[in-house]
């Protein structure tokens, strides 16, 4: 890759800013300063540095993020915190789009990646990957009644049959529930076909992935090693 281009899509300045930095010297390959912008890079074995700044990169990154409620998932929102607004130095120089959403009430897992292949199959239906929530309702739920099919409206007021859950009981009005959609308020809303509601929800996995018990909310990091 270019390093101008390598350097401006990490956003280290425009890719005019980036040429004349290049040409006043201060970057370097591998301990040898480069003044043509157009030199190629080894994206995986070079080490290039700005400015004293040693450059972060890899081709796919994969963070777990433990998201409050009041944050919500979206990359910019001019009322709110946003999932995206919890990274910092190096992942946020980083093209990071958000696996499966949360509502700005729940709390739990959430994935980031500049992947487009993970991304899709994460939040397709069609992939087989469940999304598991922890879930305590108002008052006493039978969630066995969360097997049986029923319709619920979906974000856009469509009618929709979700597909077969898991369930996981936990007590009277705790459980664990595991769907393969992601739609509006899903879980919300499949409990309320019931005539109750849920006043606390968490998701803590997807798919093999499962929210490290450590990582604090509002804190994130690194999924190295995984399989969804």
């Amino acid at each position: 890759m270019r390093l101008d281009r390598y350097l401006a899509n990490l956003k280290y300045g425009t890719r005019n800013e980036i040429t004349k930095k290049i040409k006043s010297k201060k970057v370097t390959v591998n301990g040898i300063v480069v003044t043509d912008s157009r030199y190629k890079v080894d994206t995986i074995n070079d080490l290039v540095i700005l400015e004293g700044i040693e450059i972060f990169y890899k081709e796919t990154v994969l963070l777990m993020v433990h998201k409050p409620a009041g944050v919500i998932s979206a990359n910019k929102d001019g009322l709110h915190e946003t999932v995206l607004d919890l990274i910092g130095e190096p992942y946020n120089r980083f093209d990071l789009r958000i696996a499966g959403r949360l509502d700005i009430d729940t709390e739990g897992l959430i994935l980031l990646t500049n992947d487009g292949k993970l991304l899709h199959k994460i939040i397709s239906p069609n992939k087989d990957v469940y999304k598991k929530y922890y879930v305590k309702t108002e008052s006493k739920f039978d969630s066995k009644k969360l097997l049986k099919q029923f319709e619920i409206k979906d974000g856009r007021d469509i009618m929709f049959t979700p597909l077969l859950p898991k369930v996981e009981e936990i007590s009277d009005n705790e459980f664990y529930l595991s769907i393969k959609e992601g739609k509006f308020h899903q879980v919300k809303r499949m409990v309320e076909h019931f005539n109750n509601k849920v006043v606390y929800l968490k998701r803590v996995s997807i798919g093999n992935i499962e929210l490290d018990k450590d990582l604090e909310k509002g804190r994130y990091k690194e999924i190295i090693e995984y399989k969804i």
